[in-house]
């Protein structure tokens, strides 16, 4: 780019960016054409989310992406208008003054009946029109979901369509010569655009996922926000932006569990009596729950033997996110004997005996636990063992169950908060933006570390949620270990949350990135890490 075109360009962004559109406005010319978010994402090169923060006003357009973006909404503001817009809508939108002498607005076809004049949307607290049972638009006779403040259907704003209805015959006495000769009448007013056509009235079932889409827009805006504002109080030192976000990763985390359990269907206790095996004898003893954490090491193998084997460390992205899909107990922790306890839809700890592990080239699924004999358990380790025990895999006998601590659970309780952060994450990594990634992480690791019994979160004391969700971690990182042995990658290490060491190609196993369901090579100081060799050990 020559510099002529260059400063006209910056002009030209200067010129749109001084009238920008409102939020609002840019989400209704978005839907007005039918582009989806990721659509308009993909063509000025930012993500979905940030297209959904400048469409509800958590963030403005910013530079490389904002000229593209104002040039897409201006184009959309000439063909598609606001229904009140006279003249040249592309100016009316992008100057917020009158684009010239508009013509005389064109008489309605079809008058609205008096009784429906004044009507009003029906609005919620914050301001966004609510949906009932669709029915005819008293205005236009178009199904809509939304409702006027009197209980009748009625489309918000301007989505309501023109009407179709036939004019009515010119009266034969307005037509009747006149003594005088009439004054040509002024050409009638081109007939304004109104935008947007509505799709098919949506089922309950879509309205929900609807609503649900966009309250997760809300709380993602929250998020940016958040970021925004510590960037901006550390004047440009990032590294201060990023010391006061996660000084304050706790209760921002904690409101938005609060925000994303507000139409959740179960409640839950943030404060049950708990057992005395999940209460901590002192601050620095821990309680009695073996959350099966690995440090497997293949006995075959060895850094000290010299040898030509090539090994990949690996790391699982997001680890502990993942994990938050879990089966968590909600309500009031009960006891039961035996295996009264066990089930698919109840979750907790448990008292059981292991059988004995017998594969020396598979990591054990309790972890590096050596004393034999009885001990507690999450849920999350007991189903990994039940299944292991089962046709399926035939690894390893069924453990028996002595006593447990149960409640009803569900699976998904913390689903719309893990989707969210890790929406976010994934958003932050798209736009290489390191601040809200760090944010994110801290977010959610210091939600799970500090759940059970810590100072520095008192709305919640669930140490049976920490327990297992450290454990689903661990069970989701043996599922990958074993998905590579069935491959044929031995397995030389696997650790902690998110370290699988293998042999072999493994990128035919597992895709490569750093997206939640991928993985990529671990890179440290130690010998064990990037892509290192290890010798057979003899005998």
């Amino acid at each position: 780019m020559n510099e002529e075109n260059s400063v006209e360009a910056l002009l030209e962004e200067a010129r749109l960016a001084a009238a920008m559109p409102p939020p609002e406005e840019r989400l209704r010319l978005r839907e007005a054409a039918g582009f989806s978010r990721a659509h308009i994402a993909a063509t000025v090169g930012v993500g979905r989310q940030t297209i959904a923060n400048w469409e509800s006003g958590a963030t403005d357009p910013t530079p490389p992406a904002r000229l593209p973006y104002l040039r897409i909404l201006k184009g959309l503001a000439e063909i598609y208008p606001p229904p009140a817009a006279q003249g040249d809508p592309a100016s009316v939108l992008f100057t917020h003054q009158p684009a010239g002498a508009a013509p005389a607005p064109a008489e309605s076809t079809a008058p609205v009946p008096a009784t429906f004049t004044g009507l009003e949307t029906l609005r919620g607290p914050d301001g966004r029109a609510i949906e009932g049972d669709p029915g005819p638009c008293v205005q236009c006779g178009v199904e809509t979901t939304y409702q006027s403040t009197d209980g009748r259907p009625l489309h918000s704003g301007a989505l309501c369509q023109p009407t179709t209805s036939t004019p009515p015959a010119p009266d034969p006495a307005a037509t009747a010569p006149s003594p005088a000769p009439a004054a040509p009448a002024p050409a009638s007013a081109a007939p304004v655009r109104v935008s947007p056509v509505p799709s098919p009235v949506p089922n309950r079932p879509q309205r929900r996922a609807k609503s649900a889409d966009r309250a997760q827009a809300e709380l993602a805006a929250l998020i940016s926000r958040a970021v925004q504002e510590e960037a901006e109080r550390a004047g440009g030192d990032e590294e201060a932006a990023a010391k006061a976000l996660i000084k304050r990763a706790i209760p921002d985390v904690m409101h938005l569990f609060d925000e994303t359990r507000a139409t959740a269907r179960y409640d839950y206790t943030a404060y049950p009596a708990l057992p005395d095996i999940l209460k901590k004898p002192s601050k620095k003893d821990p309680d009695q729950i073996w959350e099966a954490r690995p440090r497997f090491h293949h006995p075959g193998y060895s850094l000290k033997v010299p040898g030509s084997v090539q090994v990949t460390a690996l790391d699982v992205n997001a680890a502990y996110l993942s994990a938050l899909k879990v089966w968590l107990p909600i309500g009031k922790l009960e006891h039961t004997t035996g295996d009264d306890g066990v089930g698919p839809k109840r979750s907790g700890v448990h008292l059981i005996t292991p059988a004995l592990w017998i594969h020396d080239h598979l990591p054990d699924p309790l972890g590096d636990r050596d004393e034999p004999g009885a001990l507690w358990v999450t849920d999350a380790t007991l189903r990994l063992l039940l299944r292991l025990s089962g046709p399926k895999y035939g690894l390893t006998e069924a453990p028996e169950v002595h006593e447990s601590w149960t409640s009803g659970a569900t699976e998904n309780f913390l689903d719309a908060l893990r989707k969210l952060l890790g929406a976010a994450r994934e958003e932050a990594i798209e736009n290489r933006d390191t601040l809200t990634l760090e944010y994110v992480k801290a977010m959610y690791s210091k939600f799970i570390s500090t759940m059970g019994q810590s100072i520095h979160n008192r709305e919640m004391v669930r140490p049976d949620w920490m327990h297992n969700i450290h454990s689903q971690a661990y069970a989701n990182l043996w599922g990958k270990a074993y998905k590579a042995h069935q491959a044929g990658l031995e397995i030389i290490a696997m650790m902690g949350t998110d370290e699988l060491h293998v042999t072999g190609d493994w990128r035919q196993v597992f895709d490569e990135g750093r997206g939640v369901s991928q993985m990529k090579v671990k890179h440290g100081d130690g010998k064990a890490s990037g892509e290192y060799t290890v010798g057979k050990v003899s005998g």
